[in-house]
C-alpha cells in the first residue's frame, strides 16, 4: 500500500440502524420502498451477509446498503465485474447474472461523455487501471483525463483496490510498464486499452479492449480532458511479431486475439512512421504494484479515501452525493460494500469525508470510493431467482449501464 500523510477528517456520522432485512424479500428493491424486520445482519449465503441503515449527515438522511463479505471463508471470493471488453457498459445486475455472481456493486469511473470533442465517440472505458482474474485488463489514463470529481491530493488515476491471489484485499497503485521494440530502437509504452493516451505517446490495444473506436485515444491532453483532438496520429496493425497494416487515422472494430495495435499520438505517431508492413515489432507490457505485495488476481479502479484506519487529508467536506465505497477490515480478510439510496428522500448523499467516517465506523481500516451519483448500485440474487436485482434505488429511476463492478461470488 502507498503510504500518504494522514490525519483524522471531519467528525465521525451517526450512524441509525434501520430495519435491516430479516429475509430478501424485504430488501429495497427498484420501483419498492424499504421494508423492515428486526436490525441485524441478513445472510445471502455462508460469508455473504447484508443489512441497510440511516446515516445522519450534512445533507440530511442518507440511506446506505451494505453488503459484508468474509474472504476468510473459502466458499467467498470476489472478481471484476466487466462486459467482456473494456470499452463497453452493461448494468450490474445484468453483469452479476451474466457471470454467476451472487451480488455486486458498481465499479470505477468512466469515459461516459463526449461533448467537447463532437463526432468523437465516448467509449464506455474505465479510468484507471483494471485486472481481471490475474489478467491485466488496462492501465490508467492520465490524471487531466478521468471522468468524475477532483481527485483528492496526493491520490491518482493509478490508485486501486484489489484482491491478491493470497485471497487478501488490499489498497494499492498499478503503473504501466511495456516497451515496443522496432529495428529502429525501443519505444516505451505508455497505454495499454486506454481512452485517453500521454501526450507525445504510443499505446496499445488488444483484444481486450472490445470494437469501439480508438480514436478518443487521441485527444485531450494530459491536463485537459476537453483540448481538441491530435491532428498527429499514427496506427500499425502488429500480428506474430510483424507490421500487417498501418493508417494514419485510429480506426474501430474488434481485434483478433494475438493481435496488437499500437496507436501514436505526436512524438509517438512519428516514431510509429518509421515502420513498414513486414518490420518486426516485438510489445511487452505489464502492471506493476507500488507494494511488493502477492499478484493481483483482481483489481479495479477509483481512489482511497480512508487508510490506517485514518481518512486522507483534504477530502471534500461540503460536496453531497449518492455514492459507492468498499472498506477493508480484519486484515484484508472482510470487505464491506456500500452503496448508498438514491431515492428521492435520501437523494442528498454523503460528502467524500462522510463516507470515509461511514467506512470507519462499519469497521473498515482502509475504504476506496467509487463511482457515484446514478451509477451507484447495489445488487443481489434473491433466494430461488435466477437473475440478479437492485437492492436499492438508482438515483436516475434504473440502473445505469458501467463499465465494471466488483462482484461477490459463493458456492454456496
Amino acid at each position: 500500500m502507498t503510504h500518504r500523510q494522514r490525519r483524522f477528517g471531519a467528525g465521525r456520522s451517526v450512524l441509525t440502524l434501520l430495519a435491516a432485512l430479516g429475509t430478501l424479500a424485504g430488501a429495497a428493491l427498484v420501483g419498492a420502498a424499504p421494508a423492515g424486520a428486526a436490525p441485524g445482519w441478513t445472510q445471502l449465503a455462508a460469508g455473504v451477509d447484508y443489512e441497510q441503515f440511516d446515516v445522519s449527515a450534512a445533507a440530511g438522511v442518507a440511506h446506505a446498503h451494505v453488503i459484508r463479505v468474509d474472504l476468510g471463508d473459502p466458499r467467498v471470493r470476489v472478481e471484476l465485474l466487466y462486459p467482456g471488453a473494456v470499452a463497453a457498459r452493461a448494468t450490474v445486475s445484468r453483469l452479476a447474472t451474466a457471470q454467476g455472481a451472487l451480488a455486486g456493486v458498481n465499479g470505477d469511473f468512466f469515459n461516459v461523455s463526449e461533448t467537447q470533442h463532437p463526432g468523437v465517440e465516448a467509449t464506455g472505458a474505465s479510468v484507471g487501471p483494471a485486472i481481471a482474474q490475474g489478467r491485466a485488463l488496462k492501465a490508467a489514463v492520465p490524471n487531466g483525463q478521468r471522468f468524475g470529481p477532483a481527485l483528492p491530493p496526493g491520490t491518482s488515476t493509478k490508485d486501486v483496490f484489489g484482491v491478491g491471489t493470497d485471497r487478501l484485499a488490499r489498497l494499492d497503485a498499478l503503473a504501466l510498464d511495456g516497451s515496443v521494440k522496432t529495428p529502429e530502437g525501443q519505444l516505451p509504452l505508455r497505454g495499454l486499452n486506454q481512452y485517453a493516451l500521454p501526450v507525445g505517446s504510443v499505446g496499445a490495444f488488444t483484444s481486450d479492449w472490445g470494437g469501439a473506436s480508438r480514436v478518443r485515444a487521441t485527444c485531450g491532453t494530459d491536463r485537459d480532458r476537453a483540448a481538441p483532438c491530435s491532428t498527429d496520429t499514427h496506427e500499425v496493425t502488429v500480428r506474430n511479431g510483424q507490421v500487417v497494416a498501418t493508417a494514419d487515422t485510429p480506426g474501430s472494430g474488434p481485434i483478433a486475439d494475438g493481435t496488437t495495435v499500437l496507436v501514436g499520438r505526436e512524438a509517438g505517431a512519428q516514431q510509429l512512421r518509421k515502420l513498414s508492413v513486414g518490420s518486426a515489432v516485438t510489445v511487452r507490457h505489464q502492471l506493476v504494484a507500488a507494494s511488493a505485495g502477492t499478484p493481483y488476481r483482481f483489481a479495479i479502479g477509483g481512489y482511497p479515501v480512508l487508510e490506517g484506519g485514518r481518512p486522507l487529508p483534504g477530502l471534500d467536506d461540503t460536496t453531497s452525493a449518492v455514492r459507492t465505497a468498499v472498506g477493508i477490515a480484519d486484515g484484508g480478510r472482510r470487505l464491506y460494500l456500500l452503496a448508498l439510496d438514491g431515492a428521492p428522500d435520501y437523494r442528498g448523499g454523503l460528502t467524500i469525508a462522510e463516507v470515509a467516517d461511514t467506512m470507519r465506523t462499519l469497521g473498515s481500516v482502509d475504504a476506496f470510493n467509487m463511482d457515484g451519483g446514478g451509477s451507484t448500485t447495489m445488487a443481489a440474487r434473491k433466494p430461488g431467482a435466477g437473475a440478479v436485482t437492485a437492492l436499492n434505488h438508482p438515483s436516475g429511476g434504473a440502473e445505469r449501464a458501467v463499465a465494471n463492478g466488483i462482484g461477490v461470488f459463493s458456492t454456496t
